[in-house]
Parts: structure tokens; C-alpha cells; sequence
């Protein structure tokens, strides 16, 4: 018995020395790409849902359970959307759920969802900016353990700012690429 036992132990010893390490549990990385936003008025204001492009880019952090393929990732973001007299310039802040299913470290394909911040910088004009808050919906890859490149949706859950007495909702398409140490 004691043989047994003391292979078995030598064994489980030898397997976990031939595993490869697990990669970090916390990963920083710089995450930047395209705001695409169509921009919809209420009681349909010429140049109702007008499109525009901007962009974003910031630090970003990701916490990831190993074996399990789930985690969170966040980001402090500086980002531009809309255009003209409307154009928003602030501070994004993104925090999903994702899950990842993949191939090991080479390649996965991951699903986020999860609130989306937009604080305005701009705020003495003749736009009323508000704090947008949102919801993301997205899906991406993650190729070769350090770069991810995904699409997002962001549904607004309330008015992003008035204009005129209109008042308006930037529903956002983003096409983001992240990098991670």
C-alpha cells in the first residue's frame, strides 16, 4: 500500500512539474480603436440619426479565471463621438463579464456584456451634456495571449444631451483593438 501511494504522490508531483505555468490572473494592457455613432433625435430633427466617426484609447485591465474562460475587464478610456455643434469629448469607462472559449493561449473567441460610463469634459455650451450610461454587447478574439480585437454595441439607457430643446441618444458601434502585457 505504502508503494502505491507513494507512486501515486510521485506522479501528481511530476504532473503539476510538466504543466505548463498559468498565465497571469490580472493582465494590463492599452485598448484604442473607432466609435461609429448614429446620433437619434427625438421627434425627428433634420439630420435624424446622422452618422459620425470618432474614436478612443486608454489603459485597460482583465481578470480572467484560468480553466473556466470567465473574467472582467475594464478600461479608462478618453473617447470622441458625434460631430459638429454635438460632438462629445470625455472620459469612457467600460466594465464587461466576458466569457472566452479557445483554443489554449493561441486563439479564442470571447462574448462581453456589461455597463458602459460617458462622462462629458464639455459642459458650459449650448449643448445640455449628461453622463451617459450604457450597455455593451460584444464579441471578439483573442489571438496569441497578448492581442484582442473586437466589436461592441452600446444601447443608451437614457438622453446623452439636449440641444435645443431636442434631446438625443448616441447609439455607438466600436471596433476596438487591445494589447496586453
Amino acid at each position: 500500500m505504502k508503494k502505491i501511494f507513494s507512486t501515486f504522490i510521485i506522479a501528481v508531483c511530476c504532473m503539476f512539474m510538466a504543466m505548463p505555468a498559468q498565465a497571469q490572473l490580472i493582465k494590463w494592457g492599452v485598448k484604442g480603436g473607432v466609435n461609429m455613432t448614429k446620433i437619434d433625435w427625438d421627434g425627428g430633427y433634420p439630420g435624424n440619426k446622422d452618422n459620425s466617426a470618432g474614436f478612443f484609447i486608454g489603459p485597460m485591465a482583465e481578470i480572467t479565471i484560468p480553466i473556466v474562460g470567465l473574467g472582467v475587464d475594464g478600461a479608462l478610456l478618453f473617447s470622441q463621438r458625434g460631430k459638429g455643434d454635438v460632438r462629445q469629448t470625455g472620459a469612457e469607462v467600460p466594465i464587461n463579464l466576458k466569457y472566452t472559449i479557445g483554443l489554449g493561449s493561441l486563439l479564442g473567441v470571447y462574448f462581453a456584456a456589461g455597463p458602459d460610463f460617458f462622462f462629458d469634459f464639455k459642459k458650459k455650451d449650448n449643448v445640455d451634456r449628461k453622463t451617459q450610461v450604457g450597455l455593451n454587447l460584444g464579441v471578439g478574439v483573442k489571438l496569441i495571449k497578448h492581442l484582442q480585437v473586437g466589436v461592441n454595441y452600446q444601447f443608451p439607457m437614457g438622453d446623452s444631451f439636449k440641444w435645443k430643446n431636442i434631446e438625443a441618444k448616441n447609439k455607438t458601434w466600436q471596433i476596438s483593438a487591445a494589447y496586453l502585457f
